[in-house]
């Protein structure tokens, strides 16, 4: 017997959720630097194009879906795919996808979580408070890491510690269920990452020039340097890339993280306004926040000759080697230094327990288990599965992850999803299913822009990145000749991981088989 799946609670949890799967530390340090190094003001260009064209469209797609495959006891891609095309026996394999690559996404982002974690504290107890150059900052960092040994750290014990406890947040409250632990942890901790936000950025906003001598550095041309357009940028294929990019890992779509939280709303429950909502809350935390408080804070401090390459150095030395030294210049920079890194232990958190839930969903569904073992199952698996982030990250296995993980996976799902849902499933009936229960009516030009220029525009990424970064990867051009044994056992460890999800779901389906079978004979 196929027990109750669990459910949302309110409609606001639902958004708070989606959103907070959305807002993740991509915002408030990937986002500020993709601007920052594209064109600045010309990269908002072809970033709200492909919001209108590829993510909006994308996650009314994936809202979609996920209700309709929730209707029949699915909630992962393999179900729901199957629910779609139920004539084509393969297409429940490319569902494979969508439990694969926010698994490996959730083993290497939890670590990086922790980091923020980590440095909230730091921040409360002094543990940088001496430093004032950034290379005694990037030595702290390394140290704690464990790349180096040097005189911040001797070993990555504290590190360790700070992902124990992270990992076994997330645990927790995925094991209190959707409306128990998600819903109750993104309604309280949404609106505290805003309050976080929004102090952070009066207080950068506020910021005067500090050297009387040099007034050109001022917030006002720190936000001129990420927001001046250079429309020649616009010419290079790689800004438009990079664009579109950033509109994925910003919005959570083609990971198949939104497919399962709606899986849970009911038949009639809307996905219109809902789903626009979730996006909408996302992009003011990206565009609004995001972008008034690194690159700013980081031009008034370090001036128009550094900024630069500040902003090339990185969203992580930008998060914990910049921002740390900025607080320090000004007053009460223990309170600011925490409040930030709390805001972004609150981005991850949310975003990583999004993550888990597909791999649980899929146990739960498929296999029938109770939500206490299919998270003990989790739990110990996903556990050892991180261990290769941690502790071969010095020797690129972080980098291969989220290649494979958080770029390539992105992509090829997103695609296979739309062609789905617009060719096979069938267009007209697709929009009918978005509106079903509907509080917003979609103009009727995103008939044609999912059906036509959403998969064009997806195919065209798709080759882009393959000709672009795809082969050099898969070729390791760039890989360092001793770091290549590593990243091959990174490989080797995907692939088994992608062989397993694919055997379970076809154990998964003979066993659903098999329970139809038998109630037909018992009949």
């Amino acid at each position: 017997m196929q027990k109750k799946r669990d459910a949302w609670k309110s409609r606001l949890g639902v958004i708070m959720a989606v959103a907070g799967s959305a807002v993740g530390l991509g915002n408030f340090l990937r986002f500020p630097v993709q601007a920052a190094q594209n064109g600045g003001g010309a990269f908002m260009i072809p970033y709200f194009i492909s919001l209108l064209l590829l993510g909006i469209p994308l996650m009314w797609i994936e809202w979609t879906i996920g209700r309709f495959g929730g209707g029949f006891g699915h909630g992962t891609a393999p179900g729901i795919f199957h629910t779609m095309w139920e004539k084509n026996r393969f297409i429940k394999y490319f569902g494979v996808i969508g439990i694969f690559g926010p698994l490996v996404i959730f083993i290497y982002y939890n670590y990086i979580a922790s980091w923020t974690l980590a440095y909230a504290v730091f921040s409360a107890v002094g543990k940088y408070g001496t430093i004032t150059d950034q290379g005694s900052m990037i030595s702290l960092l390394r140290g704690f890491q464990g790349i180096e040994k040097n005189q911040y750290f001797s070993s990555m014990h504290y590190a360790y510690l700070f992902f124990i406890i992270t990992f076994a947040v997330n645990i927790w409250v995925i094991y209190k269920g959707i409306s128990g632990g998600i819903e109750r942890l993104c309604k309280i901790a949404m609106p505290m990452l805003f309050i976080f936000g929004i102090i952070i950025a009066v207080r950068v906003l506020t910021l005067g020039a500090p050297d009387p001598s040099r007034p050109s550095w001022n917030i006002i041309n720190g936000l001129g340097f990420l927001w001046n357009p250079d429309f020649g940028a616009l010419k290079n294929a790689r800004v438009w890339l990079a664009a579109a990019g950033q509109i994925f890992f910003t919005l959570s779509v083609g990971i198949g993280v939104i497919l399962t939280y709606s899986s849970y709303l009911k038949k009639t429950d809307d996905v219109a306004l809902s789903g626009l909502t979730a996006a909408s809350t996302n992009e003011f935390a990206e565009i609004i926040i995001g972008s008034s408080i690194v690159i700013p804070a980081a031009y008034v401090f370090f001036g128009p000759n550094q900024i630069g390459h500040i902003a090339a150095s990185g969203a992580f030395n930008l998060g914990f080697v910049t921002m740390p030294l900025i607080f320090q210049k000004i007053a009460l920079s223990a309170f600011f230094g925490c409040l930030w890194f709390l805001l972004l232990f609150l981005a991850g958190i949310t975003s990583s327990i999004s993550l888990a839930q597909p791999s649980i969903a899929f146990l739960e569904d498929e296999f029938n288990i109770s939500k206490k073992k299919a998270v003990v199952i989790f739990g110990i698996v996903s556990f050892i599965l991180c261990q290769p982030a941690i502790f071969l990250m010095k020797h690129g296995a972080v980098k291969e992850l989220d290649f494979w993980g958080g770029t390539f996976c992105l992509v090829f799902f997103a695609t296979i999803e739309t062609i789905l849902f617009g060719w096979i499933f069938g267009i007209e009936k697709a929009w009918g299913e978005i509106h079903r229960g509907a509080d917003l009516k979609i103009p009727k030009i995103y008939k044609f822009i999912i059906k036509y220029v959403t998969p064009l525009f997806l195919l065209s990424i798709l080759g882009f990145w393959f000709f672009q970064q795809g082969i050099p990867t898969i070729l390791m051009k760039d890989v360092p000749q001793a770091d290549k044994p590593y990243v091959l056992g990174v490989r080797l460890m995907l692939l088994a991981m992608v062989l397993t999800l694919a055997i379970m779901v076809r154990v998964a389906w003979r066993k659903r088989a098999q329970r139809r079978h038998t109630i037909k004979t018992n009949l």
